[in-house]
């Protein structure tokens, strides 16, 4: 990021499956190094200059870091892997998690199943149970990391039943949103004494940005630090202090987010605080002592359990669900039974611009709903039905999803029903269709207008540039252990001939000393390039060099 910071992707997670005239997003984009433009559909498209190709679906950044860890996976394992069980956000919505379902198709993984992160949390902290436990225990998952907050309540039984019982969260609130502060805070600082606006400098801003994350690391185990970067902004050194009170001022609005959304998530689970039997921190974010002190103080001085890794209970999590859809024999995971949750409400727009909800936030997942409807018009010959997601009364103030429509015969209004079916399935995506079914027509449909999917086409293409980006990767690959080869020779010959002497004092010829000093030289200014050159031409000056050195070499060694 100091170096190349508008080339250098973050958030992408914050840009899948949203629109791109989406106010957060809109925001976010204020805030970026690297540029966002709108793409078809008013789907997001990250700009950036790599092997020619400038626009990034958020879909293909998020099947790139999915390659990799296919690639590490596969590299540990010493097999093949084709299947993945993908975590995301509770709160993300329908498009959100299609998008992602979208990006490991892209991967090349075969998706078994979305699942959502605080309740990965929950397997995980639920199978390092003691099996000795003859009663449920309720659970607060905490999950405050990088981009996003989810807050669920879980009900684990000794038997290893996971029920998910209420969810809560913003996909908008986490540690990226705590350095911002931070940022905003000492560029405001700076532009102040200096008379300045650093706010266009993108180059200082990646560097202020990267030292405002670091010391709110520090912040933690220490309550005071100092920001020091040099030649920050118009040949200006930058130096500044903050303690962890400032650090918790900046953020207070936040940090009391995140307990409102707790509290939120308890009424949705009709329960009280005391009937909260352990409360689970994940996530890196949940490492700062003021969310911690403010979380301990509101469920009223109780210890908080930090037994499982903050950082790799959802990952986690994730493997256990993994191996049990595989059949994995082992009892504990066989008997995990788990029972998720709808995060939004979901229903359609009515004539009178209302929501009617068909399920109802926080309804187990997988669930299928249905709606009597009625003809409002006469003599219409299709109704269409827009679908939406979310809790306001206003359809058009929630999110919207998509649209489908339904053949009707032509008759009076009010005297054809349409019986409207929704079905969320256990990734938490959404399936709707609906029929006629006063004239006895029993046809369906689904979504037509998704509002973020990715075309076929699209996927297909970004499934070839996948196996494109592999070749890039092998090719980079075998440079960047080309030119290794040849700086490690050039350097263990120069340290050999310092060794034993003087060149010049020995009795090789003038003109083969000389010879060797040339190949030397000719081999530096290749590796002294910006650039990685071809395999061919290191290995041709590996080998030119190995010619002409190794008799000398041999020769002062004896």
């Amino acid at each position: 990021m100091n170096m190349n910071p508008t080339n250098t992707i973050y958030d992408a997670k914050r840009l899948i499956g949203r629109r791109f005239n989406d106010t957060k997003l809109q925001e976010d984009m204020k805030l970026w190094p690297f540029k966002v433009i709108k793409g078809t559909n008013d789907i997001p498209k990250i700009v950036v200059d790599y092997n020619g190709e400038k626009e990034f679906f958020a879909e293909e950044i998020s099947s790139m870091v999915l390659v990799k860890l296919k690639q590490v996976a596969e590299a540990y394992l010493g097999e093949t892997v084709t299947d993945a069980v993908i975590t995301v956000p509770a709160y993300f919505d329908d498009s959100q998690r299609q998008a992602t379902k979208d990006a490991g198709y892209a991967a090349g993984l075969n998706v078994l199943q979305i699942i959502n992160e605080p309740t990965a949390a929950a397997i995980a902290y639920g199978l390092d149970m003691k099996t000795d436990i003859t009663h449920d225990t309720n659970v607060l998952i905490f999950d405050l990391g990088g981009g996003t907050f989810d807050v669920s309540i879980v009900t684990i039984n000794n038997n290893g039943n996971i029920t998910v019982k209420a969810v809560a969260g913003d996909t908008h609130l986490g540690g990226q949103d705590f350095d911002n502060a931070m940022v905003e805070h000492f560029m405001m600082q700076f532009n102040q004494k200096h008379k300045t606006d650093m706010g266009e400098n993108i180059k200082a801003m990646g560097r202020l940005r990267v030292a405002c994350e670091k010391a709110k690391q520090v912040l933690s185990s220490t309550i005071e630090t100092t920001i020091e970067i040099d030649v920050l902004h118009q040949g200006i050194d930058f130096s500044m202090g903050i303690t962890r009170a400032k650090f918790e001022d900046l953020n207070e609005d936040l940090f009391s987010k995140c307990i409102l959304l707790v509290e939120k998530c308890l009424g949705d689970a009709e329960m009280n605080k005391k009937d909260v039997n352990d409360i689970v921190l994940v996530g890196g974010s949940t490492r700062i002592p003021m969310i911690q002190k403010m979380l301990k103080d509101f469920f009223n001085g109780k210890e908080l359990s930090k037994n499982i890794h903050a950082d790799e209970a959802v990952a986690y999590g994730a493997a256990i669900l993994a191996a049990k859809l595989n059949g994995e024999m082992n009892q504990k995971v066989n008997n995990l039974v788990l029972l998720d949750v709808v995060p939004l409400s979901l229903g359609v727009s009515m004539h009178d611009g209302f929501l009617s909800v068909i399920i109802q936030r926080n309804s187990p997942i997988p669930i299928k709903k249905q709606r009597i409807s009625c003809t409002i018009v006469d003599n219409q010959s299709t109704i269409t039905l827009d679908v939406y997601q979310g809790e306001r009364s206003r359809a058009m103030d929630n999110n919207w999803l998509g649209k489908f429509q339904v053949a009707v015969p032509v008759a009076p209004k009010g005297k054809l029903l349409i019986n409207v079916v929704f079905e969320v399935d256990v990734n938490g995506i959404l399936n709707c269709s609906a029929e006629e079914v006063t004239a006895g027509l029993k046809k369906k449909f689904r979504i037509s207008d998704d509002k973020q999917r990715l075309s076929k086409e699209v996927i297909e293409k970004m499934l070839k540039d996948a196996e494109k980006y592999k070749l890039d990767d092998k090719e980079y690959k075998k440079k960047v252990f080309a030119h290794n080869a040849l700086e490690e020779y050039v350097y263990d010959v120069k340290a050999k001939s310092k060794s034993i002497g003087s060149i010049d004092n020995t009795k090789i010829p003038k003109e083969e000393l000389e010879k060797m000093e040339n190949v030397i030289e000719s081999a530096n200014q290749l590796l002294d390039l910006n650039k990685l050159e071809d395999v061919d031409m290191y290995e041709k000056t590996l080998n030119e060099l190995e010619k002409v050195c190794a008799p000398i070499i041999a020769q002062l060694v004896k």
